[in-house]
């Protein structure tokens, strides 16, 4: 913006933006003008395991996306050293902190495409009994997202995600914004918080099954006078030891 000339530095100005290095540059006004003196480099390291996280969750199905402030070199070089195809859509670089919630709110919705056109063939839906509604992402026609931060400008976006998920050395903003913390900066956490969350919900469909099985297989018999009173009573007692002793293999799951 400056007019500043190159010079000899230019070679490696685009060597280092092609290594996806975010550029500062140094210059000393001189009586020509302003003369370009050195050049500053600035990269990203990945955390340790971060690949390997983000294979996990494409094992499982999910797509992953990273949505990043840096220059599109710098977050496609990134993307490339832990396996995001930026071609498909999986590289969202150059995203001002104030839109990073748009970008979530945009996922959320789903492609545009064809959607006017799904309202319209889909049949209406009641509403289940008991008051309970239809997924949101159903609703939506697009995605259930997870958004995973750790910064004050990813506090939005964590609050606007189905899921948001903070790391536990992140900032104060980001805990609060978010629905989940994770106690460490390990990205494998994000999967492994995803699997003991359906293991948990699991668990408590298999209890309420043993709980009404009880019940439904005592109350007639005890109205039918077929069922004396202690052994009601232990039956009772049975159904909650087995609820607690089917919770408790929840502690055989590890990472």
């Amino acid at each position: 913006e400056l007019g500043v000339d190159r010079g000899p530095l230019a070679r490696q100005i685009d060597a280092l933006q092609a290594q996806g290095a975010t550029l500062s540059a140094m210059a000393q006004q001189t009586p020509q003008g302003l003369q370009l003196l050195a050049l500053m480099a600035f990269g990203d390291e990945a955390k340790p395991g971060a690949a390997q996280a983000l294979a996990r969750l494409r094992a499982r199905g999910i797509k992953t996306v990273m949505i990043s402030g840096d220059n599109r070199s710098a977050a496609e070089a990134m993307a490339r050293s832990l396996g995001l195809r930026a071609q498909d859509g999986e590289v969202l670089a150059e995203v001002l902190p104030g839109d990073k919630a748009a970008m979530v709110a945009a996922l959320q919705q789903g492609p545009d495409e064809g959607r006017s056109e799904r309202r319209r063939a889909a049949p209406r839906r009641e509403r289940p009994l008991g008051g309970q509604r239809p997924s949101a992402a159903a609703e939506r026609g697009g995605h259930v997202v997870a958004m995973v931060g750790d910064g004050v400008n990813d506090a939005p976006a964590l609050a606007a995600a189905d899921v948001g998920m903070a790391m536990g050395n992140g900032t104060d903003v980001a805990m609060h914004a978010a629905g989940i913390t994770l106690m460490r900066g390990d990205p494998m956490l994000v999967a492994a918080a995803l699997d003991i969350s359906h293991r948990t919900v699991s668990k408590i469909r298999q209890n309420l099954f043993w709980a009404f099985a009880y019940n439904v297989a005592g109350i007639p018999l005890a109205a039918l006078g077929y069922l004396n009173p202690v052994v009601a009573g232990a039956a009772m007692a049975l159904s909650s030891v087995s609820v607690m002793a089917n919770a408790l293999l929840l502690k055989r799951w590890c990472m």
